[in-house]
């Protein structure tokens, strides 16, 4: 499946099926999942980077676990809304996966995603360093899952 618009999504996903949300970090790779109605993110899960075949190896296991139709990837802008090399990387993460899998992918701009929940889980859930590192990625890919869902509600 071609990279899609963000609002072509739905109409390529069998309804009643839910999306990931992804958040790729350097060393690690942040899961969320929507529930079957699409309208709730949830944290999920961690994949540890190694190698790519590994990698989406993880992510089709928990696509098939979870009987998703499709991938929502955090793309990192630039403040004045260009794309520099981090983005280009998301970008090239969903092509590679495309050469292992068809997935239906779009793109979720995820500007300052990373330290919105940074400071909510700072401000509002008062955790400490340690535990943030744990939760940050995860919880960043439900932000910008979220975000996704937000965008096509109606």
């Amino acid at each position: 499946m071609p990279v899609l618009d963000l609002t072509a999504l739905p109409a390529a996903c069998p309804p009643g099926t839910a999306w990931l949300g992804l958040d790729l970090g350097e060393k690690t790779i942040g899961v969320a999942a929507s529930d079957t109605s699409r309208m709730i993110a949830s944290p999920v899960a961690l994949i540890r980077k190694t190698k790519f075949t590994d990698d989406a190896a993880a992510l089709f296991r928990l696509m098939d676990e979870r009987k998703i139709s499709a991938l929502i990837i955090g793309l990192p802008l630039n403040m004045d809304g260009s794309e520099g090399p981090r983005a280009q990387s998301c970008r090239a993460f969903a092509r590679n996966l495309e050469r292992i899998r068809p997935v239906n992918v779009a793109f979720q701009d995820e500007r300052l995603s990373t330290s919105a929940v940074e400071r909510f889980l700072i401000e509002e859930l008062d955790l400490n360093r340690k535990r943030r590192a744990g939760v940050i990625d995860r919880t960043a890919a439900a932000w910008i899952l979220q975000g996704a869902l937000d965008r096509l509600r109606p």
